[in-house]
């Protein structure tokens, strides 16, 4: 279907952010939404549980088609975006970081591949630093690394030159800017929210793979992402989440063999080196996390399948 074509259908989108104490950044994401050019879309706010109710600061901007909700809980990021997406009316639902700000024809950008190819199920945008919008951050993910259970996004830390332009599928989805389509969710679910915090979205890309559907990054679509360029704070939680998750994501995911091999590396390698560094660096908070994720692995033995 070619552009004409998707300008007469033009298909509800639901924009679905979170907030979780950030309510000024959200209040920049939502301006941002103004200059889209795509009309046919609702936004909704999912706040987690903040400490100060968003509800009238929020609505105090007048931004169109938006509609905030209260949760009494933080269900973190997997659990959050699936109450957004339940709340949801369209037939795609464009997942978003709060603390981005959107280009005006990122939806029709991002809408178009699923228009052209059946089988296309999430579509993602180039990702770019807010901060420095010439550095790419996300053009498409590699392979995930079933040995180590580590990958790489694509163009992190490059100057865009042009050399990502090419569209075309990848191996997961940023779970910072995705567009998914309803025959996704009812043939594959959402977001596992076993994970509450990081590898969500990689488990949900493996299970889409998987389902027969392609990911697709989407060159001609961009979005700014103020997270920083350097490693920024790493709080104790970023730990324990990513400790505890990456070991999942591998017992979720793997054969016999990949998860024979990364327990082997991931016992006598990563596991020595963490605690070597966590203890030079006198990092104590960041040491007892990092086993609470592996410990909760260990008493957790029946998560291992989707």
């Amino acid at each position: 279907m070619l552009q004409q074509d998707l300008d007469k259908t033009s298909p509800l989108v639901s924009i679905i952010t979170l907030n979780y104490n950030q309510l000024d950044t959200t209040c920049q994401f939502l301006l941002s939404t103004k200059n889209l050019t795509y009309k046919n879309y609702e936004i909704l706010v999912c706040d987690m549980n903040s400490d100060e109710n968003p509800f009238y600061k929020l609505s105090s901007l007048q931004v169109p088609n938006t509609r905030i909700l209260l949760n009494k809980d933080n269900l973190g990021f997997a659990g959050g975006n699936n109450w957004g997406m339940r709340h949801a009316k369209g037939e795609y639902m464009f997942i978003v970081n709060n603390d981005t700000e959107v280009t005006p024809n990122l939806i029709e950008s991002l809408l178009q591949p699923f228009f052209l190819d059946r089988n296309i199920g999430v579509t993602c945008p180039k990702i770019k630093y807010y901060f420095n919008p010439t550095i790419i951050q996300y053009a498409g993910f590699n392979r995930m690394n079933m040995f180590t259970g580590r990958t790489t996004s694509i163009g992190d830390k490059e100057k865009d030159l042009g050399q990502y332009n090419q569209s075309r599928p990848t191996f997961g989805a940023h779970g910072c800017a995705m567009m998914v389509s309803k025959d996704v969710i009812l043939k594959t679910g959402m977001f596992p929210e076993l994970f509450f915090l990081y590898y969500e979205e990689w488990d949900w890309s493996t299970r889409i793979l998987k389902a027969g559907f392609k990911i697709y990054y989407q060159a001609d679509a961009e979005i700014l992402h103020k997270e920083s360029m350097s490693v920024g704070k790493n709080s104790p939680l970023k730990t324990y989440y990513l400790t505890r998750n990456r070991i999942l994501y591998i017992r979720r995911n793997s054969n016999k063999f990949q998860l024979i091999t990364f327990y082997l590396f991931y016992y006598l390698l990563a596991i020595p080196k963490a605690l070597a560094m966590f203890i030079l660096k006198k990092e104590g908070i960041h040491l007892k996390m990092f086993v609470k994720g592996i410990i909760w692995n260990w008493k957790n033995s029946s998560y291992s399948k989707v």
